[in-house]
């Protein structure tokens, strides 16, 4: 099984600050953002994209982490790190690496639909296109096309040292 990366370190940082800039856009006028990223690498990636708002934008911005079971996210509730009081009116921004068939976002957004939240967009570092649940990525990095036998791995292990692979 080979490995081509597709996105370096240098990448990642710079599809991340263009989602950034797009998030901004798309919400200057809110005074506070949640970035709630799904556990593991997605929470990763909203670490990062935190810190590139709070460097262009005068938002409050408050991250926070998703924990469902990726495998099987039917079996038990999401659980966040928030208080039920902190979604009230607020924009909520879902943050993951990959999407793959969307049952993971879907499950996560799941948590916020009977909440009086303002709104919900979703961010997604890569979008493969083979969603088989009705959602979609509001703001992606990279959309690519593969093959359903190929896969996306994204490695955050190492800082400074961040990649994406096709496998």
């Amino acid at each position: 099984m080979s490995k081509v990366k597709i996105l370096d370190t240098l990448q990642i940082d710079q599809k991340i600050s263009r989602l950034a800039y797009e998030v901004y856009e798309n919400n200057f006028s809110d005074k506070e953002l949640l970035i709630v990223g799904i556990d593991g690498n997605g929470y990763k990636v909203a670490i990062h994209l935190c810190e590139k708002l709070k460097k262009i934008s005068p938002l409050k911005i408050t991250l926070g982490k998703i924990k469902l079971d990726k495998t099987k996210p039917w079996e038990g509730e999401p659980l966040t790190d928030f208080e039920e009081k902190a979604f009230i009116n607020k924009t909520i921004i879902l943050v993951d690496d990959v999407l793959n068939s969307g049952k993971t976002l879907m499950y996560a957004v799941k948590l916020f639909l009977d909440k009086p939240v303002k709104k919900i967009n979703t961010v997604i570092l890569v979008d493969r296109s083979h969603t088989r649940f009705p959602v979609k990525a509001d703001f992606v990095g990279l959309r690519l096309s593969t093959t359903l036998q190929e896969h996306i791995e994204a490695d955050f292990s190492k800082k400074g040292k961040e990649t994406v692979y096709l496998i």
